[in-house]
C-alpha cells in the first residue's frame, strides 16, 4: 500500500530536517532575476492584470526554485521587486499588494489560501516551497488598513510596505520583514514606525533578513548580527552598481567578511539601470557570485556554507581595525596631495609615483597607510591612495571613513574617483590600514573586469588588509570601507 501524499510530504520534510541537523554545512541558492516589468502607468490596473504580470515572474522564479531544490539547496533567495518590478506610484502599486499576516498565526497558504482573504501570491509562493521541500525567500508588497485614530495613518487609509516573506519547506509563513530604510525613489511605500529585527531558526542555523538599502544602516543590519547573533543574512535587493566601492558583489562580499556571517544576496537584473551582481558569501570570501552587464538573462547560484560560520576554522578572527595604523609612524607623505570626488564625497588623494614604497594620506582623524609593490609601473595608468572622513549626504545620510588604493580613469588626476572597471597594472604585494574610529569596516578588493579575489587577500587582526598571495589579476581598488554609525 502506497503512503498518502500528505504522509509522503511529511516524510520528505522530516528527512530534509534530519539531514540538515546531521551536517555542519547546508546548501544555499540565490537567483538573479531579469524581472518582467509592467507598463508604466499612473492609474491602477485591474487586480486580474496585476496578478497576470506577477504570475509571469513567478513562473520564472518557480523554475529556478525547482532547479535549486534538485541541486540539493535547503533555501533560495529571490530579489527585491522580483515579482512585480518597479515604475509605480502609491496608487498604481495597490493592485499588486496583499495583506500579509504576522507569522505567529501559524499559516500555510498553500493548504488554507483564503484564511486571511485573497492571497494568490502568498499561496503560490507557499506551494513552491512546499512542493519542492525548500525554504523560499521572496519580496512582495504588504497592505495594512488604518484609520483616523492613528495619527500616522496616510490619507488613503492604508499603510503600504516593501516586504520580504519566508516560507519553510512545509509552506508555512515563518518570517515577514517590512523594509525600514527606503531608497529615495520608493515613494509608493511607507516605512514601519519602528525598525524590525526579524530572525527565524532553521535546522541549519539562525537566519536574519533585511532589504537592499538597509545594509548601510545600523538598524536593522548591525542589530541582527551584533545583537541577535544570526549565522546567515538573507538579502533580497535591487542594487544599482556604483563604482568604485558600492558595486554589488564587491560590497556584499566585504560586508559578509566584516560582519563574519554568511550573506545570501539576490539582485534583480537590468543592465540599463546597472542592476546586476548576486552572490553567496562567507566570512572568508565569496563561495560563488555573478556579475553580468552583457546579457539580460537570469542566473541561479548554488553553494555550500557552514551552518555556524563564526565557529568554522576558516572564519577570520575578530579585528581591531585601527591597532596597526595607530601604532605605526606615518609613512612618507607626498608633497602633492590633492582632492577629488568619489560619489559626491571629497577625498584627499596622493599619487603612487613609484613602482613600490610606503605612503600615508590623512583627512581629519583618518590616516591611511599603504605599503605596495607593483609588478611594473606603467606610464598609461595612475593609482592613488585616498582618504575620506565625513558625512555622505546624497541618497541618504551616513558617516563614512574610507581608505582606498584606487586606479584613476585616466592619467589626468582630475579623473581620479570616476568609475573604472578595467586595469592593466598588477601588484606584487599590498598592505592597507587606517586609523579608524569605528569597529565596522568592510574590506574590498576588486580586480579588473569587476572580479573578486577570493583567497588572495586577508585581514590581519591588527586591521591590515594584505595580499595573501601575489594578485593574479590587475587591481582596480583595494579599500577599507568604514561606517561610523554613531556619527550619522
Amino acid at each position: 500500500m502506497l503512503p498518502s501524499r500528505p504522509l509522503l510530504r511529511a516524510g520528505i520534510f522530516a528527512l530534509v530536517v534530519l539531514q540538515a541537523l546531521a551536517s555542519d554545512t547546508f546548501i544555499a541558492a540565490v537567483y538573479e532575476h531579469a524581472v518582467i516589468l509592467p507598463d508604466p502607468t499612473e492609474k491602477p490596473v485591474s487586480p486580474d492584470d496585476a496578478l497576470a504580470l506577477m504570475n509571469k515572474n513567478m513562473d520564472v522564479l518557480e523554475g529556478a526554485i525547482k532547479e535549486a531544490a534538485q541541486q540539493g539547496a535547503h533555501i533560495i533567495v529571490t530579489p527585491e521587486d522580483g515579482i512585480y518590478g518597479w515604475r509605480f506610484t502609491r496608487e498604481s502599486i495597490y493592485p499588486y499588494l496583499e495583506d500579509i499576516p504576522d507569522p505567529v498565526v501559524n499559516w500555510i497558504p498553500c493548504t488554507d489560501p483564503s484564511r486571511f482573504g485573497l492571497a494568490p501570491v502568498q499561496e503560490r509562493l507557499s506551494c513552491m516551497a512546499r512542493n519542492n521541500s525548500i525554504y523560499v525567500v521572496a519580496n512582495i508588497g504588504d497592505k495594512k488598513l488604518c484609520n483616523s485614530s492613528d495619527p500616522g495613518c496616510p490619507s488613503d487609509g492604508r499603510y503600504q510596505y516593501n516586504t520580504d516573506v519566508v516560507f519553510d519547506p512545509e509552506g508555512k509563513l515563518v518570517a515577514r520583514y517590512h523594509k525600514y530604510n527606503l531608497f529615495m525613489v520608493e515613494s509608493q511605500f511607507n516605512y514601519p514606525k519602528e525598525p524590525e529585527a526579524v530572525t527565524f531558526e532553521t535546522p541549519f542555523g539562525k537566519f536574519g533578513i533585511f532589504t537592499c538599502f538597509d545594509i548601510l544602516f545600523y538598524e536593522p543590519a548591525i542589530v541582527l548580527v551584533s545583537e541577535m547573533q544570526v549565522d546567515t543574512v538573507l538579502f533580497p535587493t535591487a542594487w544599482m552598481n556604483v563604482l568604485p566601492f558600492l558595486t554589488a558583489v564587491e560590497f556584499h562580499s566585504a560586508w559578509a567578511m566584516g560582519m563574519r556571517v554568511n550573506f545570501l544576496a539576490a539582485n534583480t537584473h537590468k543592465t540599463s539601470l546597472a542592476m546586476t551582481g548576486s552572490g553567496i558569501y562567507a566570512p572568508d570570501g565569496a563561495r560563488t557570485y555573478s556579475y553580468n552587464m552583457k546579457t539580460e538573462d537570469g542566473h541561479l547560484l548554488v553553494a555550500e556554507l557552514d551552518v555556524h560560520p563564526r565557529l568554522s576554522p576558516a572564519s577570520p578572527p575578530a579585528v581591531n581595525w585601527s591597532s596597526y595604523a595607530l601604532n605605526v609612524e606615518r609613512f612618507s607623505q607626498n608633497d602633492h596631495d590633492f582632492t577629488g570626488i568619489i560619489f559626491h564625497d571629497k577625498f584627499t588623494f596622493t599619487e603612487l609615483t613609484k613602482p613600490g614604497g610606503n605612503l600615508t594620506v590623512c583627512q581629519k582623524d583618518l590616516c591611511c597607510h599603504l605599503s605596495y609593490k607593483m609588478a611594473g609601473k606603467r606610464d598609461d595608468e595612475v593609482y592613488v591612495l585616498g582618504a575620506f572622513d565625513g558625512l555622505h549626504v546624497v541618497e541618504g545620510q551616513y558617516y563614512l571613513q574610507i581608505c582606498t588604493l584606487l586606479k584613476c580613469k585616466s592619467t589626468d588626476l582630475d579623473t581620479c574617483g570616476q568609475p573604472v572597471e578595467s586595469a592593466q597594472t598588477k601588484f606584487e604585494i599590498f598592505s592597507l590600514s587606517g586609523t579608524f574610529g569605528t569597529n565596522y569596516v568592510f574590506p574590498e578588493v576588486l580586480y579588473s573586469g569587476v572580479q573578486l579575489a577570493p583567497g588572495e587577500f586577508e585581514v590581519l587582526n591588527d586591521g591590515r588588509l594584505i595580499s595573501k598571495t601575489k594578485p593574479t589579476k590587475p587591481v582596480v581598488t583595494v579599500t577599507l570601507f568604514g561606517r561610523w554609525y554613531e556619527k550619522d
